[in-house]
């Protein structure tokens, strides 16, 4: 426990390239995979249920039908104010957990890293390298930081209009489309459910990809099919 405290999911801190326990980084993906459930649950209640809030005890029968037969009522409704303080909090703590991943001291202040290297301590570690997952933590990154905007147009327009000191974006409406984020939670959704269920990760194969194209100059040590299970057994035999 006390290693595993002290290098976290890192097979040795020290490396120039640092490789990581991908099985730590599955439970963490299973971990974090609550952040977009709550997050699609929210969308689906802004886009799908009623935006007006009713009154049931002024629900008054005002004797008449409509063309259906059905009884009309006269109640008080309010229409439903958004607050999204709650999901905005949960978004920043994500953008966080995707950011801190990516480097070995920052490593240190994630929790989820921390609970899921401890989890991992009785399968046997497999190492991968952790330049294709910074890449897939960076789209995630981006996606959080899209769906930020979404919840919070206002507090973006108001700095960006400050900034440039002229009216580009409006304040007063949302101007991002409903779909960029409802498309970009159910992305994360299914991609988090890849890593932590079939052990695929789609961002790292995206950077194989874009190095094997030659459009990233770094090695695809991923690529090269390296058995690190392998490499052991033959040190061991020595």
């Amino acid at each position: 426990m006390f290693n595993s405290i002290k290098n976290l999911w890192f097979r040795d801190r020290a490396e120039s390239r640092p490789y990581i326990n991908d099985v730590a980084v599955r439970i963490r993906a299973g971990m974090l995979l609550l952040i977009p459930i709550y997050m699609g649950f929210t969308l689906y209640d802004v886009a799908y249920t009623s935006s007006w809030v009713v009154d049931s005890h002024t629900a008054v029968d005002t004797y008449e039908t409509n063309w259906d037969e059905h009884i009309i009522y006269a109640v008080e409704a309010t229409k439903r104010a958004y607050e999204y303080s709650t999901q905005t909090w949960v978004l920043l703590y994500a953008l966080f957990e995707m950011l801190a991943g990516m480097f070995v001291f920052t490593a240190r202040l994630s929790p989820t890293i921390l609970i899921s290297t401890l989890l991992a301590q009785r399968s046997p570690p497999i190492w991968k390298p952790l330049l294709p997952k910074r890449f897939a933590w960076t789209m995630g990154a981006s996606f959080i930081i899209a769906c930020l905007l979404y919840f919070n147009p206002d507090s973006f327009a108001e700095f960006i209009n400050a900034l440039f000191s002229q009216e580009l974006l409006p304040t007063t409406e949302n101007y991002m489309p409903f779909w960029i984020p409802n498309v970009l939670v159910w992305v994360c959704l299914v991609l988090m459910w890849m890593e932590t269920v079939l052990g695929f990760c789609l961002g790292c194969q995206i950077h194989a990809l874009l190095v094997r194209l030659g459009l990233i100059q770094e090695e695809c040590e991923a690529c090269n099919n390296i058995d690190w299970d392998a490499i052991a057994a033959k040190n061991n035999n020595q």
